[in-house]
């Protein structure tokens, strides 16, 4: 009885001590498709209110230069995934661009 008492007390204790920030930094990355660099208010329109997405610039980090793989969702998306290439597993079709059915060929391989 005791030492159940001592257990219950030291996990009293140590769930009181604040804990230390964490070490890495937290990272959220807003992917989205047919956004361009001038359609956020934070990036300069005025026509378009974005307070949310405001607001994370001044408390985070705002990037102003990037590269995209792609310049439609499927590949870019896939890209952003893998770090490869569209071109480097298929997904770079000249006259479709994206992918359309699971049935399609080109995609991640299936090892993937």
């Amino acid at each position: 009885m005791k030492l159940l008492s001592l257990l219950c007390l030291l996990a009293l204790i140590s769930a009181g001590k604040p804990q230390p920030p964490p070490t890495r930094p937290n990272v959220v990355v807003l992917f989205v498709d047919d956004l361009g660099y001038g359609d956020l208010a934070t990036y300069g329109n005025t026509l378009i209110k974005t307070p949310n997405i405001d607001r994370l610039a001044q408390e985070g980090l705002k990037f102003t230069s990037w590269y995209s793989a792609a310049s439609i969702c499927t590949p870019s998306r896939a890209a952003l995934l893998s770090g490869r290439l569209p071109a480097r597993f298929g997904m770079d079709d000249n006259v479709i661009r994206v992918m359309i059915t699971a049935q399609q060929s080109g995609g991640y391989p299936a090892s993937e």
